[in-house]
């Protein structure tokens, strides 16, 4: 895989994830976070594996040329840079890029769903304290989201949705949820449903 690299001063939203299997719900979101932050490029990092799942994905080069057909955009990157850098955790992997690239601005994007469940993240409040965070919401998650306790131990590093083009110069901990329109696809539901036809 060629390296990534920007240019000084462009902003780059991290968009981390298994996509096991990626589907227009992943899209939705990448397109919409494009929109709002107004980020130079959306960086879809596929991961190896994530830590808090016991579901083993498919291969990472299967899901790496499925996500590259999800996010055929000029302005959408798709590698497996935590495979790269060998990080596992969002927190390792945002330091490391953030070491890389010192002259670029990163956000990290994250779905309703994750930051339901951040608290169980290693280092989650480092992560907070390293890179501003968009949070897209999804059904069922995002009023959740908000009583969860990453939600409530950074409350007052909260910036209204509709100031996204502002969030990649806030220092960080700052974090907004993104406005826009919630698809109810889910890998896990895609997978259920692919091994169900396949039996």
């Amino acid at each position: 895989m060629q390296r990534v690299f920007f240019s000084p001063g462009q902003s780059v939203a991290l968009f981390g994830g298994s996509f096991d299997p990626p589907h227009e719900g992943h899209r939705l979101v990448a397109e919409a976070a494009l929109k709002a932050l107004q980020v130079d490029f959306v960086w879809w990092l596929v991961a190896p594996q994530n830590p808090l799942k016991a579901h083993r994905p498919q291969s990472l080069k299967d899901r790496l040329t499925a996500t590259r057909k999800i996010a055929d955009h000029p302005r959408f990157i798709v590698s497996d840079e935590e495979s790269r850098l060998g990080t596992r955790f969002a927190i390792d992997t945002v330091r490391a890029l953030q070491k890389n690239h010192p002259q670029t601005r990163f956000i990290w994007l994250i779905g309703a769903d994750n930051l339901r469940q951040m608290h169980r993240w290693r280092n989650w409040q480092a992560l907070l304290q390293n890179v501003p965070v968009a949070v897209y919401p999804r059904p069922g998650d995002t009023v959740k989201a908000a009583f969860a306790p990453a939600a409530q131990r950074f409350a007052a590093a909260r910036i209204d949705g509709s100031d996204g083009p502002k969030l990649a110069r806030q220092k960080a901990p700052a974090w907004l949820v993104l406005p826009g329109a919630t698809s109810p696809l889910a890998s896990s539901h895609l997978r259920r449903a692919s091994e169900a036809k396949q039996s």
